[in-house]
């Protein structure tokens, strides 16, 4: 089973994502335990502070190191995590194959940024992996983080009910999927390919190796490059 603990300064926010679906299918079978934790009750006096002025000067507010720290160290004390992940903009980009090591791990941290971010010293001796789901600005880490444990939860063997249906997603083979069809076979004049309907399926394999090449070609050549 793999655990993934989430650190927020607004856990409401991941009430539903992991209570639907896939991610409820996977919670309901063991293979997945999500736990949202509310950095509040981390927080320095009455008013549970968890965010100040930053030095320096400038806009915006940042998460202090105090209560931070303080839930970090609460949490390992009973959990060893394989990774205590910072969700960030200037992380490392979120891809299949980070997606794919981390579903190995067996224990997960993640913080949420809120604000102008979290102290850099945090970032500095406490957090071992940095990403970001893609380049622009989300007004917390909530939502990136609800992505993160889903692209990750659907990768747990016995998960989806079909065990190849997440080897075959994009990316996987650093290939675009193929197009899919289902019936009816003819709508409105607009057929379905005649190989897909052949029952052939060496020559159907062949079809969608080829139809993801074109389409990777066509719609992320960067991905040929790599």
């Amino acid at each position: 089973m793999l655990k993934i603990d989430i650190i927020s300064v607004i856990p409401d926010l991941l009430t539903s994502p992991f209570q639907h679906s896939i991610m409820k299918r996977a919670r309901e079978k063991n293979l997945l335990e999500v736990n949202v934790i509310d950095l509040k009750n981390f927080g320095i006096g009455n008013y549970r502070q968890v965010d100040d002025y930053q030095f320096g000067g400038g806009a915006g507010m940042v998460m202090m190191i105090e209560p931070l720290v303080n839930c970090i160290e609460s949490l390992t004390q009973n959990t060893q995590y394989d990774e205590i992940i910072y969700l960030t903009p200037d992380g490392s980009t979120l891809n299949q194959k980070m997606c794919n090591m981390l579903s190995l791990k067996e224990n997960l941290l993640v913080i949420c940024g809120h604000y102008k971010g979290i102290d850099q010293r945090v970032r500095d001796h406490w957090i071992t992996m940095e990403i970001s789901i893609g380049d622009y600005v989300l007004s917390g880490g909530e939502l990136a983080a609800a992505i993160l444990v889903d692209s990750i939860g659907r990768l747990l063997p016995g998960v989806l009910n079909d065990e190849t249906s997440a080897l075959t997603d994009s990316f996987q083979d650093d290939l675009l999927a193929p197009p899919v069809y289902s019936r009816p076979a003819e709508f409105r004049g607009i057929k379905v390919p005649d190989i897909l309907l052949s029952g052939h399926e060496e020559k159907i394999n062949q079809w969608r190796y080829e139809s993801s090449l074109n389409l990777t070609k066509m719609k992320r050549p960067d991905l040929m490059k790599e």
